[in-house]
């Protein structure tokens, strides 16, 4: 009991002495670094300078001997400069401050901290140039570590000899490595990738006695490899990929006794490959490996031609190599037989080369393989049956080769196969239907084949299959319905087949699908609309098909689309506007079938398109003026149509475009000499139009092939033999064409004044007429047109539906049939005879926009289609005046806000994280979408999400300022009242009385935030102050229990949906950052809410020296 009461008063007169004697300049500097710095998180909130402990009890401060000796602050989101009083900390030993987002410069009065030994900045935005002075002076330094900043200039010579670790990679430094090593530094580790270092590899490592890893990837360093580095003698990584390293590999790098891993991949090398690099390796006691000897050799993608055999002509069989990588070189020859004595290989890569010959069966020796690539020679003869016993297996590529015969059914002994690529061969016989049967295979390519006969359902059963390519296998019959049942897929490439009928309806349940490749077959029927549900949908190719019907609308979905190929089929009606929203789009080719109608203005929206091939249809109208909003456009392909008017000189403006054919339209007017100036233009062809004039003398001299311009009439000029008339020939033109032209103007006025004074008696004879007129029409309670009985009809996009059927499917706007109400008037549900149901909102009466605005406006309206909005179907606009309506889909399942009280009632059960992270990833989505429509929803909130009948998301309440006006009775007197709701609108709004990306991206976090944690807004106390504190507050305190819904509290702490769900609360976080600034756009919401699928804990970057930092 003494020696107790002894050791704690020992303790609080330590305690005492510490807090007694901190230097006040100390407080100051960490005072001063706080100040410097935007802490979303809260972080820093309990560094308070009157604490009696101050500063050792502030959170990642450390103190010994009454000093600070250890700040470690890293992945808290800091931002903002490092302040230069940081060099108060004299005592300073660690400074752990990576992961977060500082930016700015690093202070050269670090260097006075000359007692630093580890320095992490790693994981920030750091720029600048590196203090020279950092280095040179800090004698005492161990670890420094800047990777991934921006920092860049050259790096100065001088580091300590104390120095162990030191990683510059993945920044922006240039100039020559710094070459002054000393022979006593204890340099262990030394990064330099990924940055723009230039001139050759230094000499000086080789004096490194101490050096275990050197990664020199992704320069500019040129020259030799330096022999010295032989002299590395505890080097174990030597990598130096994709610089430009030329010349011969120094075979003494193969003597370097403790080397394990060897890439120089990407490089330039020539010549042979030492036989030192496959014979690097004793034996020790009992025949063992030694600890040494190279396990892992990347040499791929450079231009080696051998492989030197040692002088003994022995000693491959001692090797400790588990991977050899010779991709891309030019090695020519039979493989050599010696492989077979690699028995410990486990990845065997030799792709892209000139072997030719059998595979030699020594390979079968090799019975640890997992990887065998060998795909781009000249390998002849029938595959192997040896292969069959390497049952380790889990990659054979064997593509672009020249093996024959049947596939042999022992492939299906490889239970551990996932890839198995064998395309590009002469292959015969059936389908294999052996392979089946391994389950674990994700990856099946065996296009480029001769198989025939038609594809096995059996197919379906491959249940992992992730990519499946039979390209131009000859098979034909129809596409079979169990493809449906791959539910992992992401590529389907059966093009150039015989296929034929209809493509299964399965195919459009394949949820991950981003690659269809269909082109090439017999394929039928409209236009498969299926494929608009697949929202990851990538690239979509129909190409040689017999595909009919119309381009479906629903296709503008497919936001991830890059490429829609869908030329040479018998597709008819308008391209139309909605695949402007497709903004990811870069191809986009409907050559060749029966399209009829204008180029669709929203094509402009299309920035990212490469290639626009709309030729040999039957297109009408102008060129776009705005074309050249498609600004990486290097393809334009229009000819074949009927598009009249001139050729538009914003065409001048696509500097990338390479190839542009107008041929065979009715193009008119002179070619602007503009068009000239595009710098990239290779191939043009303007042929076939009614251009006239000179062709401009600068294009002429770039295309001097008269082609280009023939079947133009009244064009002139070089390249052409068509002479222009003389300027006296011009002139005399000019005046004859004058004097017709005012005849024929003193005519036309002659003639319109007539038809003028006729049209003004009709109208004076319409009025007297028109008050019966419209008294009657009143009385039948008509738009003034025939409507055959039916009475006046609201415009609907897709169906015909009279006011009169609405009347009685709302029960004349019954009050029972009221689906909600709010600042836009009342939401009824209206139930047709037919069965139809929809929901129709009838505005306000005496809404004050003219009929023609609201027209006009609720048909731009509707062009904003999402599977997250709820899409206007259509709108009325009277008779009588006063009434106005829009039509929506009719949403069975109710709104967020009552989902989320039910589920509070039932302890969270109704509600799982899945389906909390869909309906968050729903809103988000939609969000997103509007934002990129340039439509700023206003006032969301729970009430304004609503579901269908799958429970998927549907905002709704947007776009509706400009079809209304909110009558002051029914606005709140709040300045929020007009820009969202009390709890979800973001301050600045309130201020501002203005709605802005920003601030629905902060109503987006509260209603995240919300749907996490089950409490509304409006239920916090004062002293809280709003749910955004509160959540911090409990982050801060650890009181995680206390932060979300009770239902998600059943979740495993460990498991990675408990990760997920904290994911989804940082997130709402960052949307609620007070700054607007600092919020992210609803497209990286987006982005990280989809991320919130957490998979292995991947290696951290904390300090090497401590096990938390």
């Amino acid at each position: 009991m003494a020696t107790a009461i002894s050791l704690l008063l020992l303790l609080l007169l330590a305690v005492a002495t510490t807090a007694a004697v901190v230097p006040a300049a100390e407080i100051q500097a960490l005072t001063a670094f706080k100040l410097a710095l935007h802490d979303p998180l809260g972080a820093l909130d309990g560094w308070d300078p009157s604490t009696p402990l101050a500063p050792c009890d502030w959170r990642g401060v450390t103190c010994s001997s009454s000093r600070v000796t250890d700040l470690r602050l890293p992945r808290l989101q800091l931002a903002g400069r490092l302040a230069p009083q940081l060099a108060d900390l004299t005592q300073l030993r660690r400074l752990s401050l990576h992961s977060n987002s500082f930016n700015g410069s690093i202070p050269s009065s670090l260097s006075r901290c000359s007692l630093l030994r580890a320095v992490y900045l790693q994981y920030n935005s750091l720029s600048g140039d590196l203090p020279a002075s950092l280095l040179t002076n800090l004698t005492n330094l161990q670890i420094f570590t800047v990777s991934h900043n921006l920092l860049s200039g050259r790096v100065g010579g001088g580091f300590p000899v104390s120095l162990r670790f030191l990683d510059l990679s993945s920044n922006a430094f240039s100039g020559e490595i710094p070459s002054n090593f000393s022979a006593d530094s204890e340099l262990q580790l030394v990064n330099l990738s990924f940055n723009e270092f230039t001139g050759e590899v230094p000499a000086g490592f080789g004096k490194l006695q101490g050096l275990e890893y050197l990664w020199l990837d992704s320069n500019r360093l040129y020259g030799t490899l330096p022999s010295a580095l032989a002299n590395c003698s505890s080097l174990k990584q030597l990598s130096a990929e994709d610089n430009k390293l030329r010349g011969l590999i120094p075979a003494t790098i193969g003597s370097i006794p403790r080397l394990q891993v060897l890439s120089l991949s990407r490089n330039e090398l020539s010549g042979s490959i030492p036989s030192s690099i496959f014979c690097n390796v004793g034996v020790g006691a009992g025949g063992n490996f030694s600890a040494g000897g190279l396990r892992f050799v990347d040499l791929g993608f450079n231009a080696l031609t051998g492989i030197a055999q040692p002088p003994d002509g022995g000693g491959t069989n001692i090797t400790a190599l588990q991977v050899v990588d010779l991709s891309r070189n030019f090695f020519a020859g039979v493989l050599p037989a010696g492989i077979g004595n690699l028995l410990r290989l486990r990845e065997l890569r030799v792709a892209g080369n000139s072997f030719n010959g059998s595979l030699p069966s020594d390979i079968a020796k090799c019975t640890s393989l997992q990887v065998l690539d060998v795909g781009e020679n000249r390998f002849s003869g029938e595959i192997p049956s040896f292969l069959t016993g390497l049952l380790g297996l889990t990659t054979l590529s064997m593509e672009g080769n020249q093996f024959s015969g049947a596939v042999p059914a022992g492939l299906s002994n490889l239970v551990e196969l996932q890839m198995l690529n064998l395309s590009d061969n002469a292959l015969t016989g059936n389908f294999p239907v052996e392979i089946l049967s391994m389950g674990n295979l994700s990856a099946l390519n065996l296009g480029g084949n001769t198989f025939g006969g038609e594809l096995p359902s059996k197919i379906g059963e491959l249940k992992g299959l992730q990519v499946l390519n039979l390209s131009a296998c000859g098979f034909s019959g129809r596409i079979p319905a169990a493809v449906g049942g791959l539910l992992r897929l992401t590529t389907l490439d059966l093009s150039k087949q015989n296929f034929s009928g209809e493509l299964p309806i399965e195919l459009f349940g394949l949820p991950s699908l981003e690659v269809v490749s269909l082109e090439g077959n017999k394929l039928s029927g409209n236009v498969p609309e299926g494929f608009s549900s697949l929202v990851a949908l990538q690239h979509l190719n129909l190409t040689s098909n017999s595909f009919s019907g119309e381009i479906p609308e629903t296709y503008g979905f497919l936001r991830s689309l890059s490429v829609l190929s869908l030329s040479n089929n018998s597709i008819s009606g308008e391209i139309p506007e909605e695949l402007g929203n497709c903004t990811s789009l870069q191809v986009l080719e409907l050559r060749s079938n029966r399209l009829t109608g204008e180029i669709p203005g929203d094509i402009s929206r299309l920035s990212r398109l490469n290639v626009l091939d709309l030729g040999q249809n039957g297109l009408t109208g102008e060129i776009p003026e705005a074309i050249d909003k498609c600004s990486s456009l290097s393809s334009l392909l229009l000819d074949g149509n009927h598009i009249s008017g001139r050729i538009p000189e914003s065409l001048s403006k696509l500097s990338n475009l390479s190839t542009l054919d107008l041929s065979s339209n009715s193009l008119s007017g002179q070619i602007p000499a503009n068009i000239s100036s595009i710098p990239n233009l290779k191939h043009l062809n303007l042929s076939s139009n009614s251009l006239q004039g000179e062709i401009p003398e600068q294009l002429a001299s770039r295309f001097d092939d008269s082609s280009v311009f023939s079947m133009n009439g009244k064009l002139c000029g070089k390249p052409l033999r068509k002479q222009c008339p003389s300027e006296k020939n011009k002139k005399r033109t000019v005046v004859t064409g004058g004097s017709i032209l005012l005849a024929m103007c003193c005519c036309g006025y002659t003639y319109s004044l007539l038809r003028w004074r006729k049209k003004l008696r009709e109208m004076a004879a319409g009025k007297k007429r028109s008050p019966a007129r419209g008294s009657s029409d009143r009385g039948r309670g008509s738009n003034g047109s025939n409507n055959g009985g039916g009475g006046p009809k609201l415009v609907m996009f897709n169906n015909k539906i009279t006011y009169a059927e609405t009347l009685e499917a709302t029960r004349n706007f019954d009050e029972e049939n009221v689906l909600s109400r709010g600042r836009y008037g009342l939401v009824f549900k209206a139930s047709y005879q037919d069965g139809m149901v929809l929901s129709i909102r009838r505005l306000p009466d005496g809404i004050a926009v003219e009929e023609n605005t609201f027209r006009k406006e609720a048909e731009s309206l509707g062009r904003v289609k999402h599977r997250n909005l709820t899409v206007l179907r259509g709108y009325y606009a009277g008779p009588p005046p006063e009434v106005k309506l829009l039509v929506y889909d009719y949403m069975p399942n109710g709104n967020l806000a009552t989902l989320l009280q039910e589920a509070s009632h039932q302890d969270g059960h109704v509600l799982n994280w899945p389906m909390r992270h869909l309906i968050a990833l729903g809103i988000a989505r939609g969000l997103a979408f509007l934002h990129s429509s340039t439509i700023v929803h206003g006032d969301l909130k729970p009430l304004n999400v609503l579901f269908d009948a799958d429970f998927e998301a549907h905002l709704s309440e947007f776009g509706l300022d400009k079809l209304t006006v909110a009558f002051p009775a029914e606005a709140s007197s709040s300045a929020a009242a007009a820009v969202g709701t009390v709890g979800y609108v973001a301050p600045e709004a309130v201020l501002t009385a203005e709605a802005t990306k920003e601030s629905d991206v902060y109503s987006f976090g509260i209603v995240l935030l919300e749907i996490l944690t089950g409490k509304k807004p409006v239920m916090f106390s004062q002293e809280e102050e709003d749910i955004v504190k509160w959540v911090k507050k409990q982050l801060q305190t650890g009181r995680v229990s206390e932060l979300l819904e009770p239902g998600l509290l059943e979740l495993d702490p460990e498991s990675s949906e408990w990760e997920e769900v904290l994911l989804g609360v940082k997130v709402g976080l960052l949307c609620t950052a007070p700054d607007p600034v600092d919020r992210p756009s609803m497209t990286d919401v987006v982005f990280m809410l989809e991320g919130c699928r957490v998979g292995p804990e991947m290696p951290s970057s904390a300090d090497p020296t401590s096990p938390v930092v």
